[in-house]
């Protein structure tokens, strides 16, 4: 149930796109004590993104899940954040992520909702 969506304008190769997806994967399902089955993240890579009026490399992330806790989004923050600077060299000020708790009526699983 919890997705984590990466957008950026850093280019990367496959096996780059691997290592931070199957990183991403593990860090969400630890972050949020949820079993890493469930996880789901994505990568979009979008070269035309500006922030700050700058397109030097940057990434927006969406980081959704039933019962996302707001005490922890600090600490989640902080653990994206060193992720994406060790995967993709991405500075902390270069990056905004969204958090989002759903109600389970409004995600959808295996035909059903949670």
């Amino acid at each position: 149930m919890p997705l984590l969506r990466i957008q950026t304008n850093r280019p990367m190769d496959a096996s780059t796109q691997k290592s931070l997806i199957s990183r991403a994967s593990l860090a969400v399902a630890d972050m949020l004590g949820k079993p890493e089955r469930y996880v789901m993240v994505s990568i979009e890579h979008n070269p035309a993104m500006l922030f700050g009026g700058s397109d030097e490399p940057l990434a927006y992330l969406e980081l959704k899940s039933i019962g996302l806790p707001e005490s922890g989004t600090r600490d989640f923050s902080q653990t994206l954040a060193t992720l994406l600077n060790e995967e993709l060299g991405l500075p902390a000020d270069r990056i905004y992520i969204e958090f989002a708790d759903a109600p389970r009526a409004m995600w959808g699983w295996n035909g059903g909702t949670f």
